[in-house]
């Protein structure tokens, strides 16, 4: 009995790690941002940071989840981003995903 305890207590603790929430880094890797994005730097989209940079101090998660959502080019450069709909990232993972590019 001792040993099923245990195993139950650990089963438990592997259970409640594994449903942590996702950061923003692991959504947007899972996703597929991170194919276009670092980050420190530029590569076909901006840097993280440079966008965070950007917005600091602005309430934006709204639009720049809309953003997101409809794709749309110019602000960074004349290469677009594609529209990223609710079936390649739900709601409540892209607004983690942007609040974080705005915490960089």
């Amino acid at each position: 009995m001792k040993t099923f305890n245990i195993l139950l207590v650990a089963s438990a603790a592997l259970l409640a790690a594994g449903a942590q929430a996702a950061t923003g880094e692991e959504i947007m890797t899972k996703s597929g941002c991170m194919a276009c994005h670092k980050v420190d730097a530029k590569l076909v989209g901006p840097a993280l940071k440079d966008i965070g940079k950007k917005y600091k101090g602005q309430d934006v998660v709204a639009k720049l989840m809309d953003k997101v959502r409809k794709g749309g080019s110019g602000v960074y450069g004349p290469i677009p981003m594609a529209p990223n709909p609710v079936e390649k990232i739900s709601d409540a993972d892209l607004k983690t995903a942007v609040q974080w590019v705005l915490s960089l």
